[in-house]
């Protein structure tokens, strides 16, 4: 089976020995293709586009030559070989022979996300290396693998989130057959595969676009991360199209199962319908009745009303959200840390627990002190909990630490076994952080590779951004954040798959494996029985929380939760059959006994 998305811009490889490559240039007053030793004058059309139609093989290198001076590679590029300042190389996806055409998916209420980084999750550091542990993952009982992005970055190595290029999966984890071969081969193993994509800005290297096509960007809004792509200005419907193109290349080329869509609170579009309405409805479009698709997004927005059911429990326009609030109220709970954005959830972290569970965000249009008192978030009470994908640990949280520490390394690890009975159990669908399952212990640190200018710049930007905390003050402080720009930083973010046999590792295996097979026989049967709107939750005493889950026919799925060193004493016992309880021993059931968590249902 043959799988190939057809794009109104860039190089596409016919089959006969021709190929055709159009380029959007409207800065440009001439354009050449350079394929191969031959340079080629480009025809001008309509609107700023050149095109051209000539003699060609899959496999020969190119790029564009703007106004005789400046050579870029192609911005639609399927294939980087040299990286994103090197020649693009014309891919046929024809070549690639698809084994999977059974493969319709799985539903979400079996979402079970595994999320890791290529580079570092194996030794290889490639997708042949993470082939090889897909068994790993398989016998854990995730049913999803979500990987950071791929988008051709600058240099050897990156978290992902600089792509530049973002139809060329990277180079260094190897060719995109080989990506290929990675989504088929987990398929195989009923994995899904989600990817997560960058669509709020460009990296800061290696981006050519302001040589020819500026209009890609905005001069109204600006993103932490520089220029704010242009959705809703002069020229916007070619930038639209680039990025709705690109969703739809990822899910029919390489057949993944979702994106996950990164900080679309940093995109600005005034437009009606506004960019990710437009994505989302073209995907439905395009894949609905044909294989389960799962759109997923981070918005530190908190807004709903991209959430929710459209008919016959499929999403209207988004599967589901990252929920930072639920990740911030837990963090507080079991690790104590209450400055940077814990300071929302410090004055009463379990009710933040609490209306999570029950609700879905814990901000829902209150205010935020740390956004100066403004109000965020929606309402999300009449949403199902599928909608909120929680987390103890994903590559932000602890990545963004200055040591990228990993919670065994802050928290009591009792704590820990209470906060994952709580999470992996929970109606939300779970994520897990690469080698979380298994304890590990090494960070996982920024790293980049970017060049000798640029590199400077972000290790003292780093070591400026951390200079807030006391520890990190002094010249001694700040040399203990590792440079981002030094191997050494990538290669101790590496798992260490050799600790596996070892205690306590082998340990932390089990109890992961043991929720997640207790998820898919006694939680998982309950979800599409939970009524929206009607669960409830009770903070009991500082850090334990009662909450029910309200489900057809009058049953309740009910967890008790206490992530404290002191015992609760229960005014109302619980009531049903007993699913799990942490710890397994069993004691009464007019108290919460200390770091402990039960779950019940009343059928």
């Amino acid at each position: 089976m043959k799988r190939k998305h057809r794009m109104p811009f860039g190089a596409e490889y016919r089959g006969d020995g021709t190929a055709s490559f159009r380029l959007w240039a409207p800065r440009a007053f001439s354009l050449a293709l350079r394929l191969g030793e031959k340079e080629l004058p480009m025809r001008r059309a309509e609107e700023g586009w050149f095109e051209i139609l000539t003699e060609a093989q899959a496999g020969s290198r190119y790029h564009f030559r703007i106004d005789g001076q400046h050579h870029v590679p192609d911005p639609a590029s399927r294939f980087q070989p040299r990286g994103v300042h090197g020649d693009s190389e014309l891919v046929d996806p024809d070549a690639f022979t698809w084994e999977d055409e059974n493969w319709q998916g799985r539903s979400w209420n079996e979402a079970v996300v595994y999320e890791l980084h290529v580079g570092s999750f194996s030794p290889e550091g490639t997708y042949a290396g993470l082939e090889n542990r897909l068994d790993h993952l398989s016998e854990l009982g995730v049913s999803a693998i979500e990987l950071m992005p791929l988008a051709s970055f600058p240099g050897e190595r990156n978290w992902g989130y600089d792509g530049v290029l973002p139809y060329a999966p990277a180079c260094c984890y190897g060719r995109p057959a080989d990506l290929k071969h990675l989504v088929q081969t987990a398929h195989k193993k009923n994995l899904m595969v989600f990817l997560d994509v960058v669509y709020n800005h460009f990296g800061p290297e290696g981006n050519y676009l302001h040589l020819y096509a500026p209009q890609f960007f905005s001069d109204r809004y600006r993103t932490p991360w520089g220029q704010a792509i242009n959705f809703d200005g002069p020229g916007c419907r070619t930038v639209r199209d680039y990025y709705i193109h690109n969703a739809l290349y990822w899910l029919e080329e390489y057949h993944f199962d979702g994106l996950r869509l990164d900080a679309v609170h940093a995109i600005r579009d005034s437009s009606k319908p506004d960019i990710l309405t437009e994505l989302a409805q073209g995907v439905h479009q395009r894949f609905t009745g044909k294989r389960e698709i799962h759109l997923i997004l981070e918005n530190d927005n908190n807004a709903s009303r991209y959430l929710g059911a459209r008919h016959e429990h499929k999403p209207a326009l988004y599967t589901a959200q990252w929920n930072d609030d639920i990740h911030h109220a837990l963090h507080v709970l079991i690790a104590g840390e209450r400055d940077g954005y814990y300071v929302d959830y410090a004055p009463d972290p379990t009710r933040h627990l609490g209306r999570c569970l029950a609700e879905g965000f814990s901000f829902q249009g209150e205010s935020s002190p740390l956004r100066q008192g403004r109000p965020r978030g929606e309402p999300s009470r009449e949403l199902p909990p599928t909608c909120f994908v929680s987390f103890l640990q994903n590559h932000d949280q602890i990545g963004n630490r200055a040591l990228g520490e990993r919670i065994v390394r802050l928290a009591d690890p009792r704590a820990i076994r209470t906060a994952l009975t709580i999470l992996l159990l929970a109606p939300a669908p779970p994520l897990i952080f690469m080698g979380e399952e298994f304890g590990a212990t090494t960070p996982f640190l920024f790293f980049c590779d970017f060049g000798a200018e640029l590199a400077g710049k972000v290790t003292e930007g780093r070591r400026a951004e951390f200079a807030r905390f006391e520890q990190f003050r002094s010249p001694a402080g700040a040399a203990r954040i590792p440079d981002p720009n030094d191997i050494d930083t990538f290669l101790a973010s590496k798992l260490d798959w050799n600790s596996l046999p070892d205690e306590p590792h082998c340990r932390w295996l089990d109890f992961y494996k043991e929720l997640l097979r207790c998820r898919r026989e006694a939680i998982n049967p309950q979800l599409a029985d939970i009524v929206p709107g009607q669960s409830e939750y009770e903070p009991l005493a500082a850090g334990a929380v009662r909450v029910r889950w309200a489900l057809s026919h009058g049953r309740k799925l009910e967890l008790l939760a206490n992530v404290s060193a002191v015992s609760v004493p229960l005014s109302e016992k619980p009531q049903g059959h007993l699913l799990y309880r942490e710890p397994a021993e069993e004691a009464g059931r007019s108290e919460l006994p200390p770091f402990s968590a039960a779950w019940f249902l009343n059928s």
